[in-house]
């Protein structure tokens, strides 16, 4: 499709002609995300400042129908931010300011452009806590975070970013421009309107403030890196250190090729794994009294040395431990280094891991690819980074996604389902009907119908066929 003329006039109006964009460079840049290799450019590219001029282009997109795609950092993994069906790629990358660190009541009102870790640097400046921490926290921002419900590493104890969200401004489809809910811990006042936005992918709404729950900043932490003969029990001693009592603030599995890849991909990690190690867990236990910790870790040591383990290592030193965070968020990146690959973000009950790691390699030697599994364990959320490596294009196009679709049925087989922070978005749609019946679709896109009748916000995602 093409912009008429007027249409585009009607855009500069609105945001100056110095924020709207029609070149190819600026519509390729804009669209595309970390999905794989896909690229949809927008036919235009508008930069809005604010609610209102963001309010005065939905309305041209609704009364003209077209199609309109919220971007922020484009950082996602399923495809939310591509605009498939062209259109007006509407960037929220001017909307970034913390306007408000409420003390007092420990919370926080920013807009959807503030990068997620200069929002966590700006509260803990002042003794608070804003605990989701998405591997891609240094670039992603809370627009994004608020729209695929986005979790991390301290999910496994704090919860995800619908734990946080208290209320949001947010612009309809039509135009007008609403508050969710109220600034409350406790609110039993009609429909949830505020988490029925949580988790959207943008696809009811484009949020523009959101006021954010925060906590007391904790003052220590212990971390451990344990590494595992067998895969399948690390997987196991997830569960058992539950079970034996304690909650980790952060609980993440990486199997061999993940460390592997990652130390290659930075050498400056100086992290020795033996040769009979097959995975590992960061452990990582936090809180104000540091012998409460040590009783803690030591614990955990009891649980894990019932399976058949190398030596633990503990780190001592903060610039050890930010070496070990940054070996678990790196994985993603080397792994796209060294091949084309496709990331599913499978979740179950954490007691079924072992389970689900087992039926993944299964299916691999199936259909023939290698994956690299990595993820929450805590949470049980394990991302399965399926290789292209040398296969042919022919069987990454027909095979590998026959392999995807039973890497999912068994995932919902195990009590889980098919996204646990990635969101749908694009890529996952035509996966759906293995998690939901017609009647759960129906009901979803009837919603979908009452916020955006005209389907001009965000078309082509979450339901499948569209």
């Amino acid at each position: 499709m093409s912009l008429q003329p007027e249409i585009i006039q009607k855009l500069t109006a609105i945001v100056g002609e110095n924020y709207i964009f029609t070149d190819i460079e600026t519509r390729n840049h804009y669209g595309h995300d970390e999905t794989e290799d896909y690229v949809f450019p927008p036919n235009v590219v508008v930069k809005p400042a604010n609610s209102e001029e963001i309010a005065a282009v939905l309305k041209v997109a609704n009364d003209y129908k077209i199609p309109t795609t919220p971007i922020g950092a484009r950082t996602g993994l399923s495809g939310g931010a591509l605009s498939i069906y062209e259109g007006i790629g509407l960037s929220t990358e001017r909307l970034n300011k913390i306007i408000e660190i409420d003390e007092l009541n420990l919370q926080v009102t920013v807009e959807p452009a503030v990068i997620t870790q200069v929002l966590r640097e700006a509260v803990a400046e002042k003794g608070l806590f804003y605990p989701v921490d998405p591997s891609s926290m240094g670039s992603c921002w809370i627009g994004g975070n608020i729209a695929e419900n986005s979790g991390g590493a301290r999910a496994v104890k704090y919860g995800v970013t619908k734990d946080y969200v208290l209320n949001l401004e947010v612009v309809l489809p039509n135009g007008e421009i609403i508050w969710t809910g109220a600034n409350t811990l406790k609110n039993s006042t009609g429909y949830n309107l505020t988490q029925l936005m949580v988790g959207s992918e943008g696809t009811l709404g484009v949020i523009t403030k959101a006021v954010l729950k925060l906590l007391p900043q904790n003052s220590h932490n212990v971390l451990m890196l344990v590494p595992f003969y067998k895969a399948h029990e690390a997987c196991e001693a997830v569960s058992a250190i539950f079970r034996a009592g304690i909650v980790p603030s952060a609980l993440e599995f990486m199997e061999r090729d993940a460390i592997d890849w990652t130390l290659k991909y930075h050498d400056n990690i100086n992290v020795t794994v033996n040769d009979n190690v097959q995975a590992h867990l960061l452990i990582e236990v936090d809180g104000n009294y540091p012998e409460i910790l040590m009783l803690e870790a030591e614990k955990i040591m009891t649980v894990v040395e019932q399976f058949e383990i190398d030596e633990v290592l503990f780190a001592d030193t903060e610039d050890q431990k930010n070496a070990l965070w940054k070996l678990r968020r790196s994985v993603a990146e080397a792994v796209k280094s060294n091949s084309v690959y496709k990331e599913e973000d499978t979740v179950v009950p954490r007691y079924m891991l072992p389970e689900l790691l087992s039926g993944i390699k299964k299916i691999g030697s199936k259909y023939g690819f290698q994956s690299v599994c990595y993820g929450h364990a805590g949470d049980g959320n394990l991302h399965v980074n399926i290789i292209k490596g040398d296969m042919t294009d022919d069987h990454w196009k027909t095979q590998v996604p026959i392999g995807i679709r039973e890497i999912f049925e068994l995932t919902v087989s195990l009590k889980g389902t098919l996204s646990g922070e990635h969101g749908i978005g694009f890529v996952q749609k035509n996966f759906m009907d293995i998690a939901f019946t017609r009647t759960h679709l129906e009901l979803m896109e009837s919603i979908k119908r009452v916020f955006d009748p005209n389907n001009v916000l965000n078309p082509g995602k979450i339901f499948p066929d569209e």
